[in-house]
Parts: C-alpha cells; sequence; structure tokens
C-alpha cells in the first residue's frame, strides 16, 4: 500500500491525510473493528465523548502493537457540557476514559449559538491544552463568523474544522473560510452514509474507467480538495479499499464532473450549524 501523506497544522500538530471514524463502534466488537483498522493502516481515529466508546477507542490503541506516538486519538466536547468547568471535567474525564495519558486532538462538537457558550468552551480546551491533556484543540460544524469569534475573543484559532463534506454537498464556501484562516478541513460522513451517492452513476463511470470503487474515487476527491477523509468500515476489506487512494489522481475534467453533483439541498439530515444543535 502508498504511504498516506500527512498534514501539518496551524500548531505544528501532525495528522496523516486519511482517518477512521468509530462512530457505532462500542464494545468489544468495536475493540476488535479499530484493532483491525490499526493493523490495516490507520493512524488517525475519531471519536467523541457522545459516541460513548472513548474506552473502546483507548483500548484498542493499547493492544494495537502500534506505538502510541505514531497515533493520533481525537475525541470531541458535547453540546450539554460548554460551561467552562464542565468543559474541563468532560476533557478530563474523556482522557480517563481512554485510559491514555493525552488525546492528540479534541473538537467542541457543535457551536451551539443560541446557547452562545461556545468561546467559554474554547477557553477550558485551551486550558486543558496548556495542561498537556491535549496536543491540538479545534472545531467541528463551525461556520466562518463562529471561528472568526473564537479567534478574536481568545487569540487562539481552531487547528481543524470537521464538517459534513461529500460530492452531494462539497462546502466550497466553508472549505476556502477554513483555508484563509489557516485551518484545516476534514470531513465526516465522506460517503454520505452509504446513501444514493454510491450509486451515482457519474462517480460510477469516473470509477470504471479508472478500475477504482466508488467509495474510492469519492475519498480521492477529498484528498484532492485538501480535505482529511474519515471514512467508518467495519470489514478489512472496505477499511483497505478506502486506505488505497493515494496511489492514483482525478483529472480535471473528473474534477469538474464530481464539482456539478453539488445540491443546495445536499445536507444528510438537514443539520445547518446556524440553526441546528446538539447536545
Amino acid at each position: 500500500m502508498t504511504a498516506i501523506p500527512s498534514y501539518t497544522l496551524n500548531d505544528g500538530t501532525t495528522l496523516p491525510a486519511i482517518g477512521f471514524g468509530t462512530y457505532k463502534l462500542n464494545g468489544a466488537a468495536g475493540v476488535e473493528g479499530i484493532v483491525r483498522a490499526i493493523g490495516n493502516g490507520y493512524r488517525l481515529l475519531d471519536s467523541a465523548f457522545n459516541y460513548e466508546n472513548e474506552g473502546a477507542v483507548g483500548a484498542a490503541v493499547r493492544s494495537s502493537g502500534v506505538p502510541r506516538e505514531a497515533l493520533r486519538v481525537v475525541s470531541k466536547l458535547p453540546g450539554r457540557h460548554q460551561r467552562y468547568q464542565e468543559a474541563l471535567a468532560t476533557i478530563e474525564e474523556s482522557v480517563y476514559r481512554t485510559g491514555l495519558d493525552y488525546l492528540d486532538l479534541y473538537l467542541i462538537h457543535w457551536p451551539n449559538p443560541s446557547q452562545n457558550l461556545y468561546v467559554e468552551a474554547w477557553q477550558a480546551m485551551i486550558e486543558a491544552k496548556k495542561r498537556g491533556l491535549l496536543r491540538s484543540i479545534g472545531v467541528c460544524n463551525f461556520l466562518p463568523e463562529h471561528l472568526d469569534r473564537l479567534t478574536a475573543e481568545t487569540g487562539v484559532t481552531p487547528s481543524v474544522n470537521q464538517i459534513e463534506l461529500h460530492p452531494y454537498f462539497p462546502q466550497d464556501e466553508q472549505r476556502r473560510a477554513d483555508r484563509a484562516r489557516g485551518v484545516l478541513t476534514q470531513g465526516w460522513s465522506p460517503l454520505g452514509r452509504a446513501n444514493a451517492l454510491l450509486h451515482d452513476t457519474v462517480l460510477g463511470d469516473i470509477a470504471a474507467r479508472l478500475g477504482r470503487s466508488i467509495p474510492q474515487v469519492i475519498l480521492r476527491w477529498h484528498v484532492e480538495l485538501g480535505v482529511l477523509p474519515l471514512p467508518k468500515a467495519a470489514s478489512s476489506e472496505r477499511q483497505m479499499e478506502n486506505l488505497s487512494v493515494f496511489d492514483f489522481s482525478l483529472s480535471q475534467d473528473e474534477m469538474a464532473a464530481i464539482a456539478g453533483l453539488s445540491r443546495p439541498d445536499g445536507r444528510i439530515a438537514d443539520q445547518d450549524p446556524a440553526r441546528y444543535e446538539e447536545f
């Protein structure tokens, strides 16, 4: 398998150019699936407090046989714990649950703007990083104005913004805004949660022409855009297929054809961060 390149974040931390989503990988079966992913070459593991699997991720890391410093373990702060002291305690709890000494990246899961607590949460994350609990701090689902407020009020810009991103919803404006601020864009649900995207004829034609699968074409499209995708797959075969996207490229015409798939209503579940909130 071709070596996986890496990104260097605005704080000097490095992340591999593709990660492994762990949502719904829980308990012993979850540990097994995550260990398998690590064995197949994944080095970035994306979790969240709300996934209730930080323990499984930590157990997988400890039993994988891969040195801790070679892995990047990510978790996220839930909306219900954005007050400063609650946020600090939750970060500590995340670290304790994994059984690790630190987490490589911690993200605010949603801005929940009507609660008006995300700056407070960010201040707690800055403090947790100073204490050595976190190596890097970022956000998920933040709009440009949310990013700007964090920087203006704390002087610290997020290293990462993890957003919904797939060919039906390519987030051109948000990607540009992230890049202009030195923030790396990560993509959640990069394969559209196995919806119609995986049967799209435009993608199917490109895949057939390249001798690749549709998921590989989609993940390569993310890579070409400078986005770090976080696909999830339980089977070894799918895990390895999703990783094998660094030994081919898409032409300008192919990228343009995929750009044409964008839809105004492309969100999977209408989760607009300007109004959608999650706790």
